[in-house]
């Protein structure tokens, strides 16, 4: 599963004095504040590589710093 880290990435650049709200995401990015939201808080939703790309512009940041690929579990 690949789990996106954008509420922990905003946090950690909120502790760094760099504090980005997801409304000034938005403006930034041309990404709706409502798919933001869903981006930073449903673990399983589905985003395209385009919202992924303008976030890590917008943040400045690399793609392993706000995605990781998380192993499932094998339920046998």
């Amino acid at each position: 599963m690949i789990k996106i880290k954008l509420k922990q990435l905003l946090a950690d650049k909120a502790f760094q004095g760099d504090k980005v709200t997801l409304m000034e995401l938005a403006s930034s990015t041309g990404i709706s504040r409502s798919t933001l939201n869903r981006i930073a808080n449903i673990p399983s939703y589905s985003t395209t590589t385009d919202h992924l790309n303008k976030i890590c512009v917008a943040l400045n940041c690399r793609l392993d710093e706000l995605a990781e690929f998380v192993p499932e579990k094998n339920v046998e």
